[in-house]
């Protein structure tokens, strides 16, 4: 009896203890988002952001250098400091964050930070790169600091951090942008000051997953891609079993390929409904928001091959995006350089107009109308029958360009020339350029090609053209009496988009009308 009323004692203290512990408030840690960590690149000669989680009212101090900043956590738990500008510094230096525990992050450097972002094309690999094995070989950079953003961990398919600060090296590098990288190194090289690369890529992705809903929500014309989201949700269910359906009839048909020793068939794609990261704001939620208000010099965005079937909504939803990402992320607008889709598929002999042709253009229109966006031409260095052309170096080094001449001012040409009016003159039209360095020039061959122009029928005939004076070009055609558009290098893929300037880049493909295109209406 004595026995048992012990344990109905003991039993109780352990129950009231529970009770006591359960109705008590834990003391939480602070937490600082996975961007903000040891060997970290800081944005030099700008406000710096720090910020975290912590308990609600609690005190946070943040010491870094000669600075010391404190906050108190809202009602939410969430706090921020911001530190003074500061000059660039090789010199590693360490931050603490103190509150009802202390974090020390180590390593910290400060310089230029840029994040690298798009679809599959700027998350395509140094190693896959041409000439990314030699670079990965001499990559001992610990200046340059790269910080990879993982798609499976931020979609929270696998646990732990979405990315962590590693100093570049040959062990680092190779999974890293290989356009980020080069256009990284660079700048390193001309600025010689540490670098700091953010890459937030993912392959497969369109716009809308990058912008935030209620970006898209206000838009007549972008609200189609939320309502997609209800389309996708009440199919999945079917749309699932087919597709373990087919993947095993895969499977299978793979396993009896490999023993007959013959080719595999190819693996079923994945359906849009099943596709996490196609639904509206899922990256930009996943990837993007997660690394706001880190402080960044600009961004590099090479993205637009997914969204080829709505061309004509893409140049509405680009301007949207980059607008959101500068409001939410509070620093003014902030340099963008839009990356232009490449030169893919055959070669036609006659003028086409084809959606991937209209999203180049939307994207040209987006760098036009956008203040502190850059366009950056990729017209010659693409594949025909690859959507992933693997040269990535020249691609990184026009990057280079953009940002050394609208960034930081360097004295130089940028780029190719850019269309900038178009007046008749006759059965002329005549053209006028900007960004013509010393002249208008051919590059490659004796004379002009890829110009087309249309008359008021909007058929389309190959042009004649010549150079006149440093800025001009005089276009005409036998097969138009009154000509009344212009076109240059529009087609998917033109045989030799040779007008340049003395830096022998490609002048911008470009349309002087606004003519329905072929996915006039498509939302």
């Amino acid at each position: 009896m004595k026995e048992k009323s012990g344990r109905t004692a003991g039993f109780i203290a352990l129950l009231s203890l529970a009770l006591t512990l359960a109705g008590s408030p834990v003391s939480a840690e602070i937490r600082l988002p996975d961007i903000l960590g040891s060997n970290m690149v800081l944005q030099r000669g700008q406000p710096v952001p720090v910020w975290g989680k912590a308990d609600p009212g609690e005190k946070i101090r943040v010491g870094f250098k000669s600075m010391m900043l404190s906050a108190t956590a809202d009602g939410n738990g969430d706090w921020k400091v911001v530190l003074d500008p500061m000059e660039a510094s090789a010199q590693p230096a360490d931050m603490t964050i103190t509150g009802k525990n202390q974090i020390r992050l180590t390593g910290i450097l400060i310089g230029e930070v840029w994040l690298c972002t798009g679809q599959s094309n700027m998350q395509w690999r140094l190693l896959e790169s041409d000439g990314g094995q030699q670079a990965i070989q001499a990559a001992d950079y610990p200046e340059i600091r790269l910080f990879n953003v993982s798609r499976e961990r931020s979609f929270k398919r696998k646990p732990g951090p979405i990315g962590e600060w590693q100093a570049c090296s040959p062990e680092s590098v190779p999974e890293f942008s290989g356009i980020g990288y080069f256009f990284g190194l660079e700048l390193y090289k001309k600025l010689g000051i540490p670098i700091g690369l953010i890459n937030a890529s993912y392959g497969g992705s369109q716009a809308e997953a990058w912008t935030p809903v209620e970006y898209l929500a206000a838009s007549e014309d972008l609200k189609p891609c939320i309502e997609r989201e209800k389309i996708w949700a009440a199919e999945r269910p079917a749309v699932q079993a087919r597709f373990d359906s087919d993947m095993a009839e895969w499977r299978s048909a793979a396993e009896k390929a490999r023993a007959d020793g013959t080719q595999a068939p190819r693996q079923p794609r994945v359906p849009d409904a099943l596709r996490d990261y196609r639904i509206a704001a899922s990256i930009y939620n996943n990837m993007i928001g997660p690394l706001i208000p880190f402080a960044i010099r600009g961004a590099l965005w090479y993205q637009g091959e997914s969204n080829e079937e709505r061309a004509e909504q893409y140049e509405l939803l680009l301007p949207v995006m980059i607008r959101a990402w500068r409001e939410r992320w509070g620093q003014g607008d902030f340099p963008f350089g839009i990356i232009q889709l490449p030169n893919f598929r055959a070669v036609s002999v006659q003028p086409e107009d084809q959606a991937w042709s209209h999203v180049r253009d939307a994207q040209r229109m987006t760098f036009l109308n956008t203040p502190q966006t850059g366009l950056i031409v990729t017209i010659d260095v693409g594949e025909a029958a690859d959507i992933h052309p693997t040269n990535k170096l020249d691609v990184g080094h026009r990057c280079y360009l953009w940002a050394m001449a609208d960034v930081y001012k360097a004295d130089l040409t940028k780029s190719g020339p850019v269309f900038k009016s178009a007046r008749k003159a006759g059965r002329k039209m005549i053209l006028v350029f900007d960004e013509v360095g010393k002249g208008l020039k051919i590059c490659q061959g004796d004379e002009l090609k890829e110009f087309a122009v249309a008359g008021a029928d909007r058929k389309w005939h190959w042009a004649e053209a010549r150079i006149k004076g440093k800025d001009k070009v005089i276009v005409r055609s036998d097969e138009v009496s009154n000509p009344v558009a212009v076109r240059y290098a529009f087609n998917n893929n033109p045989e030799n988009p040779n007008l340049s300037n003395d830096t022998c880049l490609p002048a911008v493909p470009f349309r002087t009308d606004r003519w329905e295109g072929p996915t006039h209406g498509k939302r």
